[in-house]
């Protein structure tokens, strides 16, 4: 029965469509899940794709870029999916006009705050330069970060699986710290989300509310860019 089955999975890897159901499937299981147990923010749907993905390809031995040759299609829709967060942007462009100086106010120290003391925890614990650089840009949405890591001296590999699960634990217990310090705002709410947790803490914005999706895809843009700009002057100046 188990060589039934790898025989099976190795015609099957052979089509690059493989990946990319794989990771539909994962997803929409981690979904129903989620939504069966009263969405428990440690079942978010994300961190469930990722461990099933992880051990489907462990187990069946397949590589990483077999994989890849089909999930591609899910990683050309990230470009797209960004794009499309201007719809709830500009539904609440009246609310963003008046909210301006507050705006950029919170995504400045958003960015400082997630660096600074990123960076300085793993500084206290002994982590190389390497890692400290890596670590900076761990709030910045995927592409951007490792740009900037590549910039300041880190690893981008490192930085892209900080990046993810950065978001993956934002989605999960953001909400949950918001409500216990008494966080209602669902303008403040969503800036917090989307400076601290990038792509996947917007949609877990966009869940509680069209203002608050709105807020966090503005804030996850803007620390991006906040983000790019200070993060390598900053490393200059303390270098």
């Amino acid at each position: 029965m188990k060589q039934d089955f790898q025989a099976i999975w190795v015609y099957l890897a052979t089509t690059p469509l493989l990946g990319l159901t794989v990771t539909l499937i994962a997803y929409q299981v981690g979904t129903w899940i989620h939504e069966r147990l009263g969405r428990n923010p440690l079942l978010n749907p994300v961190l469930f794709a990722v461990v099933a993905i992880v051990l489907t390809l462990k187990l069946t031995g397949t590589a990483y870029g077999t994989y890849f040759d089909g999930a591609q299609f899910v990683h050309f829709l990230l470009g797209p999916a960004t794009v499309a967060l201007a719809v709830p942007l500009y539904r609440q462009l009246s609310v963003l006009r008046r909210s301006w100086a507050s705006i950029i106010a919170a995504v400045v120290a958003g960015s400082l705050t997630a660096a600074v003391t990123a960076v300085g925890f793993a500084w206290a614990l002994g982590a190389s330069r390497e890692t400290l650089m890596s670590l900076a840009p761990k709030s910045v949405t995927t592409p951007i970060a490792m740009g900037i890591a590549e910039q300041i001296g880190g690893l981008p590999s490192l930085t892209a699986v900080l990046v993810i699960l950065t978001g993956i634990l934002g989605a999960a217990f953001g909400t949950w710290i918001l409500d216990r310090i008494r966080v209602g705002s669902p303008a403040a709410r969503g800036l917090a989300l989307g400076v601290a947790s990038h792509g996947i803490g917007t949609a877990r914005a966009l869940q509680e509310s069209e203002v608050t999706g709105a807020f966090s895809g503005l804030a996850m843009g803007l620390n991006g860019l906040a983000t790019a700009l200070l993060l390598p002057l900053l490393v200059a100046l303390l270098s």
